[in-house]
């Protein structure tokens, strides 16, 4: 495969950090993968998951999102609007140098994000989420015991993933105010939930309540025995092959 590296400018004017995973021969469709909270464009499931997919001719292009890895920006003044805003600005980009993606991938929140920025863009066929929430709020349960103090001084230092970040309270007020449910009842493109029943991060349930919000064409895919971050490369590999076939109905020649 043909690997880029590059950068591209979302809205507020940061330089965004990305990587464009391309087959040798004919691209028969571009992705774009959104990453988990917290996390960047180069976790092993989303490495994982691209270069499978780019074995079948997808290529995908992941991104760190503002304040993360090495994308410009404060992480602190960041927050899921942003993040969508971040997503569709990916896929300018790729619109603008390539072709315009047909399908997108969320992990965790970066699934959740993919369902709310797919109403922007209308190049896109097919949406797949690995581990969503049902609803963005989910995540404040990660600084459940530090909530107050946000609340009360506006800002708290958070250790997730053994990394330091600084949640605002205007983060927790953003992500109260969107419904991801209705936007996946309006999503009107193919849909695939992915998860493990066993997930303990971000529980089977909202698998059950995306699914149950959406409407056809969508597929559900347990993907039983994987924790949260896909960590077992068995995981992903399969996360990507399912991908792949279920998308080949979807993405046309």
């Amino acid at each position: 495969m043909t690997v880029s590296r590059f950068s591209f400018e979302n809205d507020a004017g940061h330089s965004l950090a990305a990587r464009l995973e391309e087959p040798d021969e004919m691209v028969r469709a571009y992705a774009v993968f959104a990453h988990c909270f917290t996390c960047s464009k180069d976790i092993a499931a989303a490495s994982r998951i691209s270069r499978a997919l780019v074995a079948r001719g997808i290529a995908v292009l992941r991104f760190d999102f503002t304040g993360i890895g090495n994308s410009e920006g404060d992480f602190a003044n960041s927050n899921f609007t942003s993040d969508v805003a971040d997503l569709v600005a990916a896929a300018r980009h790729l619109r603008a140098t390539k072709r315009a993606p047909a399908l997108l991938i969320g992990h965790s929140l970066g699934g959740a994000a993919v369902l709310a920025a797919a109403a922007a863009l209308p190049e896109v066929k097919a949406v797949a989420t690995l581990g969503a929430p049902s609803d963005p709020e989910h995540v404040a349960e990660l600084f459940t015991d530090v909530r107050a103090e946000i609340e009360a001084t506006g800002c708290a230092v958070v250790k997730l993933g053994g990394r330091d970040f600084s949640i605002k309270k205007q983060f927790l007020e953003d992500i109260a105010e969107h419904n991801l449910t209705r936007s996946v009842a309006e999503l009107n493109r193919a849909l695939l939930v992915m998860h493990s029943p066993t997930d303990t991060v971000v529980g089977i349930e909202h698998a059950g309540k995306l699914f149950g919000s959406a409407r056809h064409p969508k597929s559900f895919v347990s993907l039983a025995g994987a924790d949260h971050l896909l960590s077992d490369k068995r995981d992903s590999e399969y996360a990507a092959q399912v991908i792949a076939a279920w998308a080949d109905r979807y993405l046309g020649d």
